[in-house]
């Protein structure tokens, strides 16, 4: 559990629009996990819905520390990257619908947003699956000698796959451009780390590979932007990977199945006073680069952008049943297959 001290004056090594991007992005994650939240009740999604509210800094911060042409790969906790890389949300909302308009044409849904002109290359349903893949973007970068830099995302979970070894092995023998983010939010769906493993600092798993390892404060966008910042400055060097275990926090259950009757509300309450959206808040309010009216407007355009989101997704079509036959690999799309 945390410590929280009390409040203090925040240094702010960025300027006012950085802060005013990171509140933005964080305060339009979370209202619209709020409403995906509340929709899925409705029945309006389906299938697995697995909120990023608590974990919002941790897109925000390594997106001021990346390049548009930066390629990010993520696990099933997907919502929030492809918002914060540039997509409209109205584009995420519809994938959750299962509608045609959605950025995987209504055929991922909540686990598979993907998005070709945003640089992000998923959301991956299988626990881990996107770790070794991270690894395969990077080296098609090194190999193209492109300048991009892959950021691959996982939950503490995730590092107890047999891939991540493999992974982390060839990265680091050909030095590619990637950055491991460990998520860690203490829990692998119900499952505290301390009960998986004899090792609880996760970042001490890239010491058997002599990759750079470092622990972060993931409730603030700034720590979050330095470490990747100076992840990224290493990757395109070519000096290779960097491993990152962010601390993190999810407010709400593993999905929205889970009751989260494994923890106690005592220690939810106690992160909460660590809310990221709250401290670049602060940071603002004491520098006077906004004041409550200015507060009341983000809130209102960010409610607005929502259900503008909300509507087209209700206003969409769905998927022509003849959908089913395309984006799929068949015998047909390699005529040199023989049976």
């Amino acid at each position: 559990m945390p410590t929280v001290t009390p409040k203090k004056s925040i240094g702010t090594k960025f300027p006012k629009e950085t802060y005013l991007w990171w509140y933005e992005q964080m305060l339009l994650m979370r209202r619209f996990e709020e409403r995906a939240g509340q929709l899925y009740i409705q029945q309006k999604i389906r299938g697995f819905c697995h909120l990023y509210i608590g974990q919002e800094a941790v897109a925000a911060g390594a997106e001021t520390a990346l390049k548009k042409t930066d390629r990010v790969i993520t696990a099933y906790r997907d919502h929030a990257h492809p918002i914060v890389r540039g997509m409209h949300p109205k584009f995420v909302m519809a994938e959750l619908f299962g509608k045609a308009t959605g950025c995987s044409k209504g055929k991922g849904g909540s686990m598979h947003m993907f998005s070709k002109e945003f640089n992000f290359f998923g959301g991956h349903g299988i626990v881990g699956g996107q770790i070794p893949l991270g690894a395969g973007i990077a080296f098609a970068d090194k190999y193209n000698g492109n300048d991009s830099v892959t950021l691959c995302l996982m939950g503490d979970g995730a590092v107890r796959q047999g891939a991540l070894h493999e992974a982390f092995n060839m990265a680091m023998t050909w030095k590619l451009p990637v950055i491991y983010i460990i998520e860690n939010n203490n829990y692998a769906m119900g499952t505290s780390v301390e009960r998986t493993s004899n090792v609880h600092d996760l970042y001490k798993l890239g010491a058997a590979y002599d990759m750079p390892s470092f622990q972060v404060d993931g409730m603030r966008c700034e720590t979050v932007h330095e470490a990747v910042s100076s992840a990224a400055e290493r990757a395109r060097k070519g000096n290779g990977p960097t491993l990152l275990e962010v601390k993190t926090y999810r407010y709400r259950g593993h999905s929205m199945s889970d009751p989260g009757t494994y923890r106690s509300k005592d220690e939810v309450e106690q992160y909460k006073k660590l809310d990221p959206i709250e401290q670049v808040l602060e940071a603002m309010k004491q520098n006077k680069w906004i004041d409550d009216k200015g507060v009341e407007t983000m809130e209102s355009k960010v409610k607005m952008l929502v259900e503008e989101s909300v509507k087209f997704a209700e206003e969409s079509p769905f998927p022509d049943v003849s959908e089913i036959y395309h984006d799929v690999y068949t015998q047909t799309d390699y005529p040199y297959i023989k049976d």
